[in-house]
């Protein structure tokens, strides 16, 4: 098969909220930059990125916040989950265990796209 895997993921949103999803991912959330600058911020895991960028034709936040969903791996869930709501993220779900074995928990973003950390073991 020609098609290998997921290169990235592009979270956009309207530039005049950029700089708070940006410091949401970065700051509250805890990831690493692999590049920030002006409207874009891109996080790095191998080859896998998760990036937030501006883009001119929206405004306001996500009109269907459950159409995609990312979901960022921990082995650590309920740490992730404590240090986040001290941070001030309010949870939809807390960590729940799931019946293929693994944890989830469920948060918003500043534009209201959903995000889950997840624990596979």
């Amino acid at each position: 098969m020609d098609i290998t895997g997921i290169a990235g993921v592009i979270i956009w949103t309207e530039p005049a909220r950029h700089a708070e999803m940006a410091r949401f991912y970065r700051d509250v959330v805890g990831l690493t930059p692999r590049s920030d600058r002006e409207g874009f911020i891109n996080f790095e895991w191998g080859e896998m990125r998760l990036t937030v960028a501006r883009h001119s034709a929206l405004a306001g936040p996500s009109a269907d916040p459950k159409r995609i969903m990312v979901n960022l791996q921990t082995h650590r869930i309920q740490e992730a989950y404590r240090r986040l709501s001290a941070a001030g993220v309010e949870f939809s779900r807390p960590p729940e265990r799931e019946p293929w074995g693994g944890w989830i928990a469920t948060f918003s973003d500043p534009d209201g796209n959903v995000v889950q950390l997840m624990q596979t073991s």
